[in-house]
């Protein structure tokens, strides 16, 4: 399968290969009993171009099907429609249409985007734009986000996945209506394979797996969030006193805050010990299949193996640091590590020692994490593309929820206390009535 690296496509991170993409052309290659294999291609162009070719046999990105397309392009049954949004920095001024945009408007050359905009030409014959080869939808996000670009166009997946990652990009009109996305296959052939997906992709669709995936595709996103302080104090009280005594146990046995362990596995799974991802990660602590054997787990199900799995693996993460790294900034790379894998990591710590910062320094390295998404830097790196900006949150979120956790302890504790000064008051006054003038 030819596809291009992205949040919504395929990227490698810790748990191994994930994206929707690459989960739903596995399910495909699953129920034809043969080996997917990724070819990961720099451009849209240069993707579309090779389509069966020997490199790949079709190709799997998002891919909007448009009448131009068709002309050179067989595709499958959509399995996905979107629309395509005009975004802009939240803070400027929102414009209403496309007349009259006043700044740099850049999209992905060669995109669906692009014919669009050449299709309002017509209406408003000043419409400008920039279109540059090698874009990507998130990383054209994080140029508005960060004011390198004024507006872009992006589809409604990828705004939706990103919005959480940068939250000063906002919508502000439609340039379309809804568009269908499908795998593209080549004109030539006998089309025995496009037959067999658009089979796969009906019967994925009748089973609700399609509708599930897609589900958790943007629930996923809602990991890497503004923490909701709601939810978290909800759960504080239903689910957290089931494992605290685990938590507790577990933390000691590795050295570890329990608080902190305890707010890994509420990120992870919401301390939910059956949950599970359509990557395979499965537990608690959401161990991966080769991880749980890497830290002799038989049972990723259970609670108290998987904890020990998770915090092992934590541990282990911990000592393949260098020594020189020191606290908090030791536990913070870990917790990076253990989201993103520690070969992002150490890419992102050149990164930073590139640009003249500090690599031991977890303030320095967050910064350098985000530019993994961006194709100048991670084409020279060892690891390749990487989510950078989730791991940077996840870090944040587990932060946030650890000193939650603390601060929750710290009030039971004064519950406690406050409840046994009262009973010792109540105590020593019921002695005194006791000893009063009705027992003299």
């Amino acid at each position: 399968m030819l596809t291009l690296d992205g949040p919504t496509t395929y990227f490698e991170d810790g748990r191994g290969s994930n994206g929707f993409e690459y989960l739903l052309a596995k399910a495909f290659a699953d129920s034809l009993g043969v080996k997917l294999v990724m070819k990961s291609k720099p451009t849209l162009h240069s993707m579309l171009l090779s389509v069966g070719g020997p490199e790949g046999s079709f190709a799997a990105a998002n891919i909007t099907q448009t009448k131009t397309r068709e002309d050179w392009i067989e595709f499958s049954e959509p399995y996905m429609e979107v629309t395509q949004h005009l975004v802009y920095r939240r803070g400027s001024s929102r414009p209403r249409s496309l007349n009259g945009l006043k700044g740099e408007l850049l999209v992905i050359k060669g995109s669906s985007h692009s014919e669009r905009l050449n299709y309002w030409t017509k209406d408003y014959p000043n419409l400008v734009w920039r279109e540059s080869d090698g874009a990507e939808m998130s990383e054209l996000l994080r140029m508005v986000h960060d004011r390198e670009i004024t507006y872009t166009v992006v589809d409604s997946l990828a705004y939706l996945v990103s919005r959480h990652i940068y939250p000063q990009v906002r919508r502000a009109l439609d340039i379309s209506d809804n568009q269908p996305i499908a795998w593209a296959f080549p004109k030539h052939g006998d089309g025995t394979l496009l037959k067999a997906a658009n089979s796969f992709l009906q019967e994925y669709h009748a089973s609700g797996e399609l509708d599930a995936l897609k589900d958790e595709l943007l629930a996923h996103t809602e990991n890497f969030s503004v923490a909701d302080s709601q939810r978290l104090g909800e759960l504080v009280k239903k689910r957290l006193p089931e494992y605290q005594a685990l938590f507790e146990e577990t933390a000691s046995q590795f050295n570890i805050d329990w608080h902190l362990l305890a707010a890994v596995a509420y990120q992870e799974s919401h301390w939910n010990p059956k949950a599970r991802s359509p990557t395979g990660v499965r537990g608690l602590m959401m161990l991966t299949l080769s991880t749980a054997r890497e830290m002799n787990i038989k049972n990723r199900l259970d609670p108290l193996q998987s904890l020990r799995g998770g915090a092992a693996y934590l541990a282990k993460l911990k000592g393949r640091l260098p020594k020189r790294i020191v606290e908090p900034d030791r536990t913070l790379m870990t917790l990076a590590a253990y989201n993103v894998g520690m070969g992002h990591l150490e890419d992102a710590r050149i990164l930073t020692v590139r640009n003249g910062k500090n690599p031991d320094l977890w303030v320095d390295v967050r910064e350098h994490l985000p530019l993994l998404s961006n194709k100048q830097y991670y084409s020279t790196l060892k690891y390749g593309f990487a989510r950078g900006s989730e791991p940077v949150t996840y870090v944040d979120n587990i932060q946030y929820y650890t000193r939650y956790l603390r601060l929750n302890s710290l009030s039971l504790q004064r519950e406690s206390e406050n409840s046994l000064e009262n009973n010792t008051e109540t105590s020593k006054s019921n002695d005194w009535e006791g000893s009063g003038p009705s027992s003299l």
